[in-house]
């Protein structure tokens, strides 16, 4: 089976990709790196960046690469309703012909039907999966009940596992996957080491097999993103080696 590998442009670090004039600059060395794919971030947009969705899509599509869309944004408010921005988010993805669109969690309640969701996805014909993120909404339980309503409403929505995100919530990434597995379509790769009272991303093999025994829980056939930092003189060859890696592993 040939793993499907995508690059996060964030891990180039925001400053390398603004250096570089910008995330369709970074496509490049994405590309011969011999990835699969690339995960687009619209925090690192300026507002120009976000006008040109067309034409970076079309850059993705020339390059041969896969396309994925982050929004920084939270799925629900924190009244529990559903953000009112997702349909811009859906839509520019859809511009970008991106495979589906990545979003965290937000302040899910179960007293909030999930009808209104189930009509934007059908009218936006978008994937969405819905990421455990760093603040308290990311924790397991929470990812848990909404994984279970989504079960129950059957609702199109999957979910993105970042390995290292549950360590700062406070939860155990093994005990994440043994309930979330199933549902997981996407993987955030990285290791994670701890660093001035909190942690931080570091390379999977920078450190312990912690990492691989926990990719090994989850679904084999998930696309695995590059989220940790890729740095050095040689951009290409050193995302080349983690793709090689993730792929091999």
């Amino acid at each position: 089976m040939s793993r499907k590998i995508m690059v996060v442009t964030a891990a180039y670090g925001a400053d390398q990709v603004r250096q570089a004039g910008g995330q369709r600059a970074i496509l490049p060395v994405i590309a011969g790196a011999g990835a699969d794919g690339v995960e687009i971030r619209r925090e690192l947009f300026n507002g120009d960046e976000l006008l040109a969705l067309p034409a970076l899509g079309e850059s993705i599509e020339l390059l041969g690469l896969l396309a994925c869309y982050s929004a920084p944004a939270a799925l629900f408010m924190p009244d529990g309703t559903l953000n009112p921005d997702l349909p811009r988010y859906l839509a520019e993805a859809c511009t970008l012909n991106a495979l589906w669109l990545k979003v965290s969690l937000g302040h899910f309640s179960d007293k909030h039907s999930l009808e209104a969701l189930r009509v934007l996805l059908e009218e936006s014909g978008m994937t969405l999966v819905v990421e455990n993120d760093q603040t308290d909404c990311g924790q397991l339980a929470p990812m848990q009940r909404f994984k279970a309503a989504c079960r129950v409403m059957a609702l199109p929505v999957t979910l993105t596992f970042d390995m290292g995100n549950w360590l700062w919530v406070g939860d155990s990434p093994e005990e994440a996957a043994r309930h979330l597995a199933p549902a997981v379509s996407y993987i955030h790769v990285k290791a994670a080491v701890p660093h001035r009272g909190q942690f931080r991303a570091v390379a999977p093999d920078r450190t312990d097999t912690r990492w691989l025994d926990l990719l090994n829980q989850l679904p084999a056939d998930a696309p695995r993103g590059i989220e940790f930092p890729l740095e050095g003189a040689d951009l290409t060859a050193v995302t080349r080696h983690y793709v090689n890696l993730l792929r091999e592993e």
